[in-house]
């Protein structure tokens, strides 16, 4: 079956009503903003979040650093109630994301997330999603690129430059940048670089999430 005949039963099966999400996706996209919120050479709480499945949940792992390292961590699991459709990754995930963050003591800077940010169809990757529910800054950091051209460094979608490529190890493949909201790209690009440490791949609050989305699976498992 090709990928698209999977979509439209997936699409039928579940009932969603495709072209009313694709409205509400065109009116948030309208709500982005890129432009910085804040002076990011000053932020002081840093967070990412990586979101996992077992079986039938969804694990949302989010880890918060500050100037002395890790400061916060929380997660929330719940039931998959979306399918995975191309494009329509928040509808799936972000309710989840939004619970776990929802649990933090105190609200971070400004959020690395695995995904998308305007470097998406409809300008509104899972990044912008996040930020426009949340009200934070947040940068999309994304393993493969769905749309776009590189050229250079540069992304080009819709001939404009929506995002960065970040080659951060020798013999791995680039990372995809993309401001989620709040933020500019080229703040989004300088904040990457900075918290990219070697010889890891991705930001390190992204990279600490991932490996608390670990712990928490591995705790789920036993039964801890």
């Amino acid at each position: 079956m090709h990928e698209k005949e999977r979509i439209e039963e997936v699409i039928k099966k579940y009932n969603i009503d495709i072209k009313k999400l694709e409205e509400e996706q065109i009116k948030l996209a309208k709500l982005v903003s890129l432009k910085d919120s804040i002076d990011f050479n000053l932020a002081e709480r840093i967070a990412g979040i990586e979101n996992v499945f077992l079986g039938n949940k969804i694990i949302s792992a989010l880890v918060v650093m500050d100037s002395e390292g890790l400061a916060e961590q929380e997660y929330s699991e719940d039931k998959i109630r979306f399918p995975y459709i191309p494009g329509f990754r928040a509808y799936r995930e972000l309710p989840n994301m939004i619970e776990a963050f929802n649990k933090l003591d105190e609200k971070p800077d400004i959020v690395f997330i695995r995904g998308n940010g305007i470097l998406h169809p409809k300008g509104i990757g899972i990044a912008s999603h996040f930020s426009i529910a949340t009200g934070v800054p947040t940068i999309g950091i994304a393993d493969s690129l769905h749309v776009g051209e590189v050229q250079g460094e540069d992304i080009i979608f819709n001939g404009k430059v929506m995002g960065k490529v970040l080659k951060t190890k020798e013999g791995a493949n680039p990372i995809y940048i993309s401001p989620g909201n709040m933020i500019c790209l080229e703040s989004a690009l300088k904040l990457t670089k900075r918290l990219t440490k070697e010889p890891h791949k991705i930001p390190e609050p992204l990279r600490l999430a991932k490996r608390y989305s670990k712990e928490v699976i591995s705790e789920i498992k036993t039964g801890f």
